[in-house]
């Protein structure tokens, strides 16, 4: 069978890159095989071949891991094939969403599904870079109506580096001190999509590696435009869900004077209130003027264009805001720590209407969290996890989980604080922060972010300094020249403005970055004066951080573990442990410690509920690691009585022998005469050959 491959290739930051087209798929609208060193993808994009009845573009974007793809029989011991989709799997396939959404005309009505799915991974090169172009490729290729194509890549700027790098490989990044590293993409005139993490990173290094990796995405978009050329499909005539122009117009006559009432008011509640009563009395007046039930179903998404005009032209003409902020004002801020008596360290951070309640929790090396993903195997020693329950904002709902939008707003977080956290060598606990968000009116994952902060240095935990952030938004004309950027957006601007820019980071540079878009995407100037306006906000936060609590407490919760550490050589890591964790499971049965845990270095943690008792394993650690050498002096208690001697046991499993003749000056005729089992000596040790110890109680003063 002839399967029709048609092979494009290009190189791209100098690893082999190519896109096939063949019947692999063939009833998807659209398939795309994407290679990029050896990493592979299959991207489908199917469209339904109806609309749905809803009031939204139904688009759906799957990002499946297999475990093949590593070469590995992952999974739990008793569950080897994939199941729920891993976190990370989450945020590559909202990294996705987020860049080809935008693109879509949102009155499409058909089920659009956009599957990329990751089949061969070498470990060096990222699936999101593959994936995306995939993905873009076989939308664009496809009869489905869309404004690609588009592309993206990761750059990356090393501390010892003054230009950025595109595309480096995982062990390029390995082992060297990063500045940031991002995920950026967009059409070929803006960005539209930004996923960022930093260490403090100035904010003209962002600006500037991110215009140079700008012209990158448009080598790449060029290169898929030849692509598309040569192997697309005519387009799909679809109708758009366009309300008639008649009820359109009996709606806009209503809402005139009514509109700008019900949404102008500084209080949420009211504003809602206020919006909804008024949404009433519209559909209440148009069953007066007898419009038809099919009519009614438009009047939602009339009324949200007429809130969605009315916000952007007044923020444009007259700088007014719905609750009457200026553009670079931040609300009302409030902070507070200590609040929770048991847990290990707690904070409550409140701006506006916004308030999250974080919580740390520090663990023993013992809790780190094991993942294990087609992309990643190994330990997370720092969790972070996000909560927004219904009632955050007023709503009533079922609690199934974390959701795709709780996992990515947590990931921002976890970004925005991961760089200050101090090295496990500095201090070895594992750390768990939740955030509780208790009420939400805009950018609770940059509240979890301050409140974060705040929590962590409660807790003792020595964070390099307190990160704060913010969400700006843009509101932009018509015709794409006049635009206005918004600090701390809540509500109407962040439901209806063009841009959701949330920027992290302390008073010396960014730590994350995230951003989408409802329009074509954004200019490098609008990404400059962003970023600007964002660190003035930020550094007002912080003053009311530091006010809260400066600097992180001396101290840890007296409701915390302790830990000590040492360390020892990696060949005596086995006589720790012994023969099926016998000798280590003992020292914490006798000892009372929590748990004991030992690197392939050799370093070993001991983790217990007080220093008392972590001492009291650390000292029986060390003596069966102790390297004993003549001369020594060792003490313990008699274990064993023999013709010629007795056996003493000094700690950390070892033991020596007293011969009869070392008990005491002069003849012994029974050993029993000196010493009998159970006996406490103190003894030197005179001989040490091929790991047996002779001691002498008679040459102690020697």
């Amino acid at each position: 069978m002839d399967l029709q491959r048609k092979q494009f290739k290009t190189e791209f930051a100098g690893k082999p890159l190519t896109l096939e087209v063949s019947r692999i798929a063939e009833f998807a609208d659209a398939a795309v095989i994407g290679t990029y060193g050896g990493t592979t993808v299959l991207a489908t994009a199917v469209m339904g071949g109806k609309d749905k009845d809803s009031n939204y573009f139904p688009l759906m974007v799957n990002y499946e891991e297999k475990f093949y793809a590593a070469g590995k029989i992952l999974g739990s011991r008793f569950m080897r094939r994939e199941g729920r989709s891993s976190d990370e799997a989450i945020l590559s396939g909202r990294l996705i969403d987020r860049t080809i959404r935008p693109l879509f005309d949102q009155r499409i009505r058909r089920e659009v599904q956009i599957v990329v799915t990751v089949l061969s991974v070498d470990n060096e090169n990222d699936p999101d870079f593959i994936g995306l172009l995939s993905a873009s490729t076989a939308i664009a290729i496809s009869p489905i109506p869309w404004d690609g194509p588009v592309a993206g890549i990761k750059i990356v700027k090393f501390k010892d580096d003054s230009s950025a790098k595109f595309n480096p490989t995982f062990s390029e990044i390995a082992g060297n001190k990063v500045e940031f590293n991002a995920f950026v993409s967009g059409t070929k005139e803006r960005i539209n999509m930004i996923e960022l993490e930093g260490d403090e990173a100035p904010e003209k290094n962002v600006v500037s590696a991110f215009t140079q990796g700008h012209k990158e995405i448009q080598k790449l978009i060029s290169w898929q435009e030849s692509v598309i050329k040569e192997i697309r499909k005519p387009k799909t005539k679809i109708q758009l869900a366009n309300p008639s122009q008649e009820l359109k117009k009996k709606i806009v006559t209503f809402l005139k004077g009514k509109l700008e009432k019900a949404v102008y008011n500084p209080n949420k509640t009211e504003m809602y209130n206020n919006m909804a009563a008024l949404r009433e009395s519209l559909k209440e007046f148009l069953v007066l003027e007898k419009h038809a039930e099919d009519d009614l179903k438009e009047v939602e998404a009339i009324f949200e264009e007429e809130v969605n005009a009315l916000v952007h032209e007044k923020v444009l003409k007259e700088e007014k805001r719905p609750d009457s902020r200026k553009l670079d004002e931040v609300r009302d801020l409030h902070a507070e720590v200590a609040i929770l008596p048991r847990v290990h360290g707690s904070a409550l951070f409140v701006r506006g209407n916004t308030q999250s309640l974080a919580v740390t929790t520090l663990g023993g090396p013992g809790d780190q969290q094991l993942v294990e993903t087609v992309e990643f195997s190994g330990k997370k020693r720092f969790l972070l996890h996000y909560n927004f329950p219904p009632y955050s904002v007023g709503e009533i709902g079922p609690f199934r989980g974390p959701s795709r939008r709780d996992i990515g707003h947590g990931n921002l977080a976890h970004k925005a604080l991961n760089a200050l956290l101090p090295t496990q060598e500095e201090f070895p606990y594992t750390i768990r922060l939740v955030s509780e968000i208790l009420s939400s009116n805009g950018s609770s994952s940059m509240a979890t972010v301050c409140a974060g902060s705040l929590s962590l240095m409660d807790a003792g935990v020595p964070i390099r300094k307190p990160a704060a952030g913010i969400a700006m938004g843009l509101m932009l004309d018509e015709k794409g020249n006049k635009y206005k950027i918004l600090t701390d957006i809540q509500g109407p601007e962040d439901h209806h403005g063009d841009m959701d820019f949330k920027v992290a980071g302390t008073d010396s540079g960014v730590t994350a970055i995230q951003m989408d878009v409802k329009i074509q995407g954004i200019t490098e100037e609008m990404l400059d004066r962003t970023l600007a306006q964002a660190k003035e906000a930020r550094l007002h936060i912080l003053k009311t951080i530091v006010k809260a609590l400066p600097e992180a407490r001396k101290e840890l919760s007296p409701f915390a573990p302790s830990i000590l550490s040492l360390k020892i050589n990696p060949s005596q890591i086995g006589d720790v442990i012994g023969s099926g964790g016998k000798v280590i499971n003992g020292i914490i049965e006798k000892t009372g410690a929590t748990s004991i845990d030992i690197e392939d270095d050799g370093q070993v943690f001991i983790t217990a509920p007080n220093q008392e008792t972590g001492r009291k394993a650390l000292e029986q650690v060390m003596a069966i690691v102790k390297e004993y050498k003549i001369g020594d002096i060792v003490e313990g208690n008699v274990v064993k009585i023999l013709e010629f001697g007795a056996i003493v046991e000094f700690g950390g499993g070892k033991d020596g022998m007293i011969h009869v003749s070392e008990l005491k000056e002069g003849f012994v005729k029974k050993v029993e005469d000196v010493v009998k089992i159970g006996d406490f000596v103190r003894a030197k040790i005179i001989k040490s050959e091929n790991g047996k110890i002779g001691l002498s109680i008679k040459q102690l003063n020697k």
